[in-house]
């Protein structure tokens, strides 16, 4: 099979980032797409570029800038030197993910065995008058899987996770989580994302980094005003201290920083959550990893009252009513709004059933879907002149993918690599006939 959807960031030229994919016989994972209106690109023709994305655990903006942890470059990295000054082909970044994999590492106390320390990336990049597009290829364990809920007899619980959650860890709960590939973009708006890339983005407070409590979450009056539960990935530049997750500033400064571009795009194609209904998220990083306006993909199945699925399969169109254990990784497993949803009753022979924990709703119901093979991203017209022409600025693009069953810091990150669309770059965008 190969399912392809894509993203189209809407500025007078837009790029359409290919979404997710195939699994066929060799395991070989595929991302590309194109808008349903532009004529079908011939990718042999065009150019690929190699990345090697490495396993990078829990490092960080902190850890980057500690003299003890990161030995004889701390003090460049703080002065702003550019990660690739040391770390400078693809055989050191297959070193280090293959030295932090190899378990009770500072980076990574866990070992996972199987998991290679890095994966290498396929990129190609092409544009035409209105669209520029990205197709992305690897070989590795893709999943389009989410944990599900299942009834014992008396309540419902979650059944799967992670491979780096504990209970995975101790065999109690099977590994299931989907693959998931992001990019995030900056157009020479964001100090430093050139040179260090997404590890601006991680900081301590984060889940896996030290993760801040209930308690000082609540009382943060940035995370209050913008009304967060916990930490997640934040740009310097939206802290009076970088390195201090409570030290953020105002939400009048933070809009100033956004109204001038000093954000990043976080684009992120799901095998669960997004593939099924042909979407991406749509989302940016500045005090915090948000979506853009509009609703998003994140739709639990968990009725919070009642403590049950608000959903089941309707055995008609799914043929049965739950997931059982041998369909687990077997087959796709979505439910999707007004497809395949059925009301969940109180009736027997639910016992043991597995039911999604999230629910992807239908393709017109989320900001950044418009049908199985488009969805909008908003680069607000940057690198695109008046006549709608690219720029000679290249973009500056960090990847990561999530394969495995995994997530958090269990990803491939790339060093910072420049996108060139009209422009020369790492990877240049071919123009199409």
């Amino acid at each position: 099979m190969d399912k392809r959807n894509s993203i189209l960031p809407d500025a007078k030229m837009k790029i359409l980032a290919a979404s997710v994919a195939a699994v066929v016989a060799a395991r070989f994972c595929r991302i590309g797409g194109q808008d349903a209106g532009t004529t079908a690109i011939d990718w042999d023709k065009i150019t690929a570029t190699r990345l090697t994305l490495f396993y990078p655990g829990q490092s960080s903006y902190e850890w980057l800038r500690d003299a003890a942890a990161h030995k004889g470059a701390a003090s460049e990295t703080a002065r702003g030197d550019s990660c690739v000054s040391c770390h400078d082909d693809a055989k050191e970044e297959q070193r280090q993910g293959a030295k932090i994999l190899r378990g009770n590492h500072p980076l990574e106390p866990i070992a996972l065995p199987g998991k290679p320390g890095h994966v290498d990336v396929t990129i190609q990049a092409a544009y035409d008058d209105k669209n520029a597009y990205l197709r992305y290829q690897w070989k590795g364990n893709n999943n389009i899987e989410y944990p599900y809920y299942r009834y014992d007899g008396k309540e419902w619980k979650v059944y799967g996770g992670p491979r780096l959650d504990k209970p995975v860890q101790e065999g109690k709960q099977p590994a299931i989580y989907e693959t998931r590939m992001s990019l995030m973009l900056d157009d020479g708006k964001v100090p430093l994302f050139k040179e260090q890339g997404c590890w601006l983005t991680c900081h301590e407070g984060e889940r896996d980094l030290n993760p801040a409590t209930k308690e000082d979450v609540a009382a943060d009056p940035l995370l209050k005003a913008i009304k967060k539960s916990d930490v997640r990935k934040y740009l310097p530049s939206s802290r009076n201290n970088p390195s201090d997750w409570k030290s953020g500033k105002s939400l009048d400064e933070i809009a100033r920083i956004k109204a001038a571009g000093g954000f990043v795009d976080l684009i992120q194609w799901r095998g669960h959550r997004t593939n099924p209904v042909g979407g991406t998220d749509d989302g940016y990083v500045l005090e915090y990893r948000n979506f853009d306006s509009g609703k998003n993909h994140f739709a639990s199945n968990l009725d919070s009252a009642t403590k049950q699925p608000k959903f089941m399969f309707d055995a008609g169109k799914f043929g049965a009513k739950a997931v059982s254990a041998d369909q687990v990784g077997k087959k796709d497993n979505f439910l999707i709004q007004e497809q395949q949803r059925g009301a969940v009753r109180p009736e027997r022979g639910l016992e043991g059933g597995r039911h999604p924990a999230e629910v992807c709703p239908d393709a017109g119901g989320c900001h950044g879907v418009r049908g199985r093979q488009q969805g909008l991203r908003h680069l607000e017209g940057r690198h695109v002149d008046g006549r709608g022409r690219a720029s000679a600025e290249p973009y500056n693009v960090g990847f990561a993918l999530h394969d495995d069953n995994i997530t958090t810091r269990g990803h491939y990150v790339s060093y910072t690599k420049t996108l060139g669309i009209g422009a020369k770059a790492d990877i240049v965008a071919v123009k199409l006939p």
